[in-house]
């Protein structure tokens, strides 16, 4: 959490920028900088101005001039939220806790803005990466459920790769599925009908096919919706998404399902949690 809902919306909040110039970068947790300092990460990204910005699974992928490209891992609890109130470096006054890094922008139109990434559990990352670097990582990642390759047959092949995992265990793969998370593939094999306990190996052509089927509709309906917050979770306004109130499963346990009544479970897949209903899932 964030996952490819969550951080779609971000980028498509994002897309403002482009075209911005990155004038400054500050940062008060260093460590969130992956194998560069602190240094060289601001003297390489400033006065370059943003290309376009893109998700891949469930990285925020900022491109600047010179194919260079500011890669972010949100993790847990990382916000990427704009602001124009807070650009003249004096960051005592924000008002958004857990600030670890602002990137300080000058729009087309001349009006300075920010970008403030707030992360409370302070596990977001920051990578920067040369064009040749992003396609390795891009090329390490399953399909993109949102992506043009995620067909039927591609999604099929590729948890055939995982026979003996179980099929929430798989979802989860992100060298397998890139993006889908805890919260969406409780809630995707939920609209299925399968248990989270299945093993690949075991599904049918047709239970593959309405996995791939839902995965598409639920994920669909979460961008919609801008996202679930259910804990720390906000868009680059610092406003909720509203798919928490479409929830059916996912931290619904002791609750009765909204389909059958029957009581929704929690067990222990791949020491991730896993929500679902015993009668309508198997």
């Amino acid at each position: 959490m964030p996952e490819l809902p969550e951080v779609q919306t971000i980028v498509s909040d994002l897309q403002s920028i482009v075209g911005d110039k990155i004038t400054d970068f500050k940062t008060y947790w260093p460590k969130a900088l992956q194998n560069i300092s602190t240094k060289k990460f601001s003297s390489a990204i400033k006065n370059r101005k943003i290309k376009s910005i893109e998700r891949f699974g469930k990285y925020a992928i900022i491109n600047l001039e010179k194919n260079l490209a500011i890669v972010i891992h949100l993790r847990m609890t990382g916000k990427l939220l704009i602001s124009t109130q807070v650009a003249s470096g004096k960051d005592q006054g924000l008002k958004e806790k857990h600030i670890r890094h602002v990137f300080y922008l000058r729009a087309a139109s001349r009006k300075p803005k920010t970008v403030l990434f707030s992360d409370v559990r302070k596990f977001a990352t920051i990578s920067l990466y040369d064009k040749k670097d992003l396609m390795n990582l891009k090329n390490k990642l399953g399909i993109d459920p949102l992506g043009k390759d995620y067909t039927p047959e591609n999604f099929s092949d590729a948890i055939a790769k995982k026979p003996h995992k179980e099929i929430k265990d798989v979802l989860m793969d992100q060298t397998v599925i890139a993006g889908i998370g805890n919260i969406y593939a409780s809630e995707i094999l939920f609209e299925a009908k399968i248990s989270p306990h299945r093993k690949v190996k075991d599904l049918s052509r047709e239970e593959i096919r309405s996995i791939y089927k839902f995965s598409m509709k639920v994920l669909k309906k979460a961008v919609k919706l801008r996202g679930t917050s259910v804990s720390d979770y906000r868009d680059a306004s610092g406003s909720r998404g509203k798919f928490q109130h479409r929830l059916s499963v996912y931290k619904k346990h002791g609750q009765q399902c909204k389909k059958c009544d029957t009581i929704i479970e929690k067990s222990t897949i791949g020491q991730r949690s896993a929500f679902y209903c015993p009668k309508c899932q198997h």
